[in-house]
């Protein structure tokens, strides 16, 4: 467990904290790129690291993410004209650029010169990979964009969802470090048989006991859980986490999957989750699944990025099918980690009584090392993994290895992947 001074700093994410000056040495997804679809598009309010922002694209089509108030008297901008390359506020006619530039102030006589001394605050902002990213730290500092390998894909090969989650980012996040869970939440009750979880996936084990090879690297973390097989062979699974909060939860042989949290305040969460091919586009059935299929990619009430089963609604938990056919009783995949999630003694956990055992080795190792990252930065030392692209190409993957693997071997096949198949 943490204490209550560790814990404040892990969980809260404002301008000045140490956790929400560590997010902003990094790039994040501030919205996917459809929420502004095209040049002059109609204005987003945007809420990020606690901060009010309002996001727009320019008459280039560039994408811009501006403070949500006009230096003038604090008018939202939300409300404004998006009009030849630049946001114009609709109560005195101020009018900035997606740099935050003011190019018009046409409500005083000395309007024309008095603009040059005008600004509002801009964060640089990029599309790419069908989101739009931002970066919201000081500009000395920003850091190339990660070389995210599926941001380079044709959009035919990734299917991605956003879905606002009612917690903190790291109570989000911590489900995608912990393997043990999915034995029980994610099950059916008639031996997984019908468990379309693993069809999707084709996990090979069902080992309620994982066990951990750990490897900390210039990126975050390198994660292998180890099951026992039927057969008496071992499964490893390979996933990491990448600071600031960018984790790959799983693979299927073939579709990839990573996850990702981006603080919007202490309590709420924006979760991106992006499946991708490297090789080919998605195909139809894995298409009609993702959109309409309701499992892994839940419903959401329409406009919004709200799922449809929530926390208001219990979930739309079904006792019936709890009783008879699932360990939850509730349909969607994702849906029954928010259950979970959300309110673990408050959508701000405070993690003072928790009970922890070896099956939370890799939620341990994360929650130090993310902590030693914003310590770190309080004195003064920038984290060097933002300025390494390269470090975030990596990939998870799955093997059988052999039950006569050492922890020694499957360390070693962790990174990368030379440990013989089974």
């Amino acid at each position: 467990m943490l204490t209550r001074e560790e814990n404040t700093m892990l969980t809260q994410v404002d301008a000045g904290t140490p956790m929400g000056e560590l997010f902003r040495r990094f790039w994040m997804p501030a919205m996917v790129s459809e929420e502004i679809p095209g040049a002059d598009s109609t204005p987003v309010r945007v809420k990020l690291l606690g901060e009010n922002l309002v996001a727009f694209r320019d008459s280039n089509g560039n994408p811009g993410i501006l403070d949500a108030y006009c230096p003038h008297r604090g008018a939202p901008l939300f409300f404004g004209r998006n009009e030849e390359c630049g946001l114009r506020c609709v109560y005195h006619g101020w009018k900035f650029d997606i740099d935050g530039t003011c190019v018009d102030l046409p409500n005083s006589p000395e309007g024309g010169t008095y603009k040059d001394k005008v600004n509002i605050a801009a964060y640089p902002a990029i599309d790419k990979g069908g989101i739009i990213w931002v970066y919201m730290g000081p500009k000395e500092h920003q850091p190339p964009f990660p070389a995210f390998q599926w941001t380079e894909l044709p959009q035919s090969h990734i299917f991605m969802q956003k879905l606002i989650v009612n917690c903190n980012y790291f109570q989000s996040m911590e489900g995608d470090l912990d393997v043990s869970h999915a034995f029980y939440l994610h099950s059916t009750l008639d031996g997984n048989q019908n468990n379309q979880h693993l069809k999707i996936r084709e996990s090979t084990s069902i080992d309620p006991r994982p066990r951990y090879v750990l490897k900390d690297t210039d990126y975050g973390l390198l994660m292998g859980a180890i099951r026992n097989q039927p057969d008496g062979d071992m499964y490893l699974g390979i996933s990491h986490w990448m600071l600031p909060a960018f984790t790959t939860p799983g693979a299927s042989p073939k579709v990839l999957q990573m996850n990702i949290r981006v603080p919007i305040d202490d309590e709420y969460t924006a979760h991106y989750r992006i499946r991708y091919d490297l090789n080919d586009p998605l195909s139809d059935m894995e298409l009609n699944e993702d959109k309409y299929g309701g499992f892994l990619f839940p419903h959401v009430i329409p406009g919004t990025f709200i799922p449809q089963a929530n926390k208001s609604n219990d979930y739309l938990i079904d006792r019936v099918m709890q009783k008879n056919f699932s360990y939850t009783g509730i349909k969607s995949f994702p849906i029954q980690d928010l259950a979970l999630i959300e309110d673990q003694w408050g959508p701000v956990s405070p993690r003072t009584d928790e009970h922890l055992v070896s099956a939370d080795q890799a939620i341990i190792r994360v929650r130090q090392s993310i902590l030693k990252a914003a310590r770190d930065l309080m004195e003064g030392t920038e984290p060097a993994i933002a300025q390494n692209a390269k470090a975030y190409g990596v990939l998870p993957s799955r093997m059988v290895i052999p039950a006569s693997s050492s922890d020694a071997d499957i360390a070693t096949a962790l990174e990368p992947h030379t440990l013989p198949q089974a």
